[in-house]
């Protein structure tokens, strides 16, 4: 599994959507935005007698691990690519902190870590990757304490459709919407999509309670690149909008990716 993560966050507990000084930076952080402040909220309300013990499943080089890390919580990524654990020790290096890396998919985590060990797992974008969704979020939740949480980020099905549509590709987009893996070809390189309906239902088989699903990336990916191309401003403007999106449940729908928060009772 590789970095899918995005962008970085600040020490003081806001995770790179201000400031923002550039363009590139501005998409990226637009992009970014709604996860870091869902993750903040949970955070705040989880972390009540102290740092948190934290796993990052599928984690990659760091890119969500090491800002955690930097706001005092104990951190571990699990990750299969030995290239991406060597990765991340040098990203915690230059960030004066300490993240432990693990080689392992999450079918080890249950031996990896003592049941019911962690108050936080994060799973962003890695079920679309594993052979058995269903599993692989049962062995996640046998390693979150009760009352801990579980942060879980996937690629949204409808949204694929969407994009495959405006980029001229209707008769995938038809395809996707009627493959139960959300794919729209042979050709496709995601293995798999989710829709709302299915990443619920996961959730629920697996014991955990949602508490907030996400859109994610409503405006971002389907904007032109020249919209924010040498106007910081803009966005900058683009991050508030996909804030203020993502609390619209009829935007949800066509968000790239969908965002939940579930608690193991």
């Amino acid at each position: 599994m590789t970095d899918r993560s995005g962008t970085s966050a600040t020490a003081t507990g806001g995770f790179g959507a201000s400031g923002v000084t550039g363009p590139a930076r501005a998409a990226n952080a637009a992009r970014t935005a709604v996860v870091w402040d869902a993750l903040s909220q949970l955070l705040a309300g989880l972390s009540e007698d102290g740092p948190l013990e934290i796993v990052d499943a599928g984690g990659g080089t760091g890119g969500v691990a090491v800002p955690l890390a930097e706001l005092g919580h104990r951190v571990t990524v699990v990750e299969p690519s030995p290239d991406s654990l060597a990765a991340l020790e040098r990203r915690a290096a230059e960030s004066g902190v300490t993240v432990r890396g693990l080689q392992g998919e999450t079918r080890d985590l249950p031996s990896l870590f003592p049941e019911g060990g962690a108050d936080l797992v994060l799973m962003h974008n890695v079920l679309e990757y594993v052979d058995e969704p269903v599993a692989a979020l049962a062995d996640v939740v046998g390693i979150v304490r009760p009352g801990g949480a579980v942060s879980l980020l996937a690629t949204n099905a409808v949204a694929g459709a969407l994009h495959r549509a405006l980029a001229g590709h209707i008769t995938d987009a038809h395809h996707l919407l009627s493959d139960p893996d959300g794919r729209w070809g042979e050709a496709d390189p995601m293995p798999r999509r989710f829709t709302r309906h299915q990443l619920l239902e996961l959730i629920g088989r697996a014991g955990l309670t949602e508490t907030s699903i996400r859109g994610v990336r409503v405006f971002a990916d389907v904007l032109p690149g020249h919209a924010w191309e040498g106007d910081a401003q803009v966005g900058q403007h683009l991050v508030e909008l996909e804030k203020a999106a993502a609390e619209h449940p009829e935007l949800t729908g066509i968000a790239t990716q969908l965002h939940l928060i579930a608690h193991r009772g």
